[in-house]
């Protein structure tokens, strides 16, 4: 936990009040506590937690989900509006911006979320909806609406989200570890 939020604070360019650090903060603290067997322990630090993301949502506008899964050197750029589903999987080096929502569509498949790969680039105000996969390196345009898989390296822009390739398409579609890994 101390390692990751160290990360943290220095991608975050050592700016100990940026509202997306503490969010982070507050979540990697959540996900130790849980992993914390002994009740008498655990009890009284799940109700510190849940004070501290209850903070962040009403203070910094970020909803991180329980049981998501971050990756290490995660940036929320701005506070506002960010919402992160519980069951998603984010990957190393991600950059979020305000507005970002990362979901499920449907409140019939709740655990249908989205797995983002390392190094994606969120652009604000953007969403990422539904069973989808956004591979390593890709980018997400400012208020895209994003519905169905982005290859690794290319670019997701418009509503619904149209994919652009930087280089050429047969560069943009090699699959990824992240792409590899069952849901």
């Amino acid at each position: 936990m101390f390692r990751e939020i160290a990360q943290d604070y220095r991608s975050h360019k050592r700016a100990l009040i940026a509202q997306g650090f503490w969010a982070l903060a507050f979540h990697r603290y959540g996900s130790t506590v849980r992993s914390i067997k002994f009740a008498p322990i655990r009890i009284p630090l799940k109700i510190v937690h849940f004070f501290l993301i209850k903070f962040s949502e009403v203070f910094f506008g970020i909803y991180i989900g329980a049981n998501a899964k971050i990756g290490s050197r995660c940036v929320i750029e701005h506070f506002g509006s960010i919402i992160i589903h519980s069951e998603v999987r984010i990957g190393d080096d991600v950059r979020l911006r305000q507005g970002v929502t990362i979901g499920n569509k449907s409140a019939d498949k709740p655990n249908e979320v989205p797995i983002l790969g390392n190094g994606v680039d969120v652009g604000a105000g953007a969403k990422i909806l539904g069973p989808v996969i956004i591979g390593e390196g890709a980018v997400i345009g400012a208020n895209a609406v994003v519905v169905r898989d982005v290859p690794a390296g290319a670019i997701a822009v418009g509503v619904p989200a149209a994919i652009k390739y930087r280089k050429t398409p047969d560069t943009a579609k090699t699959p990824t570890a992240i792409e590899h890994q069952d849901r």
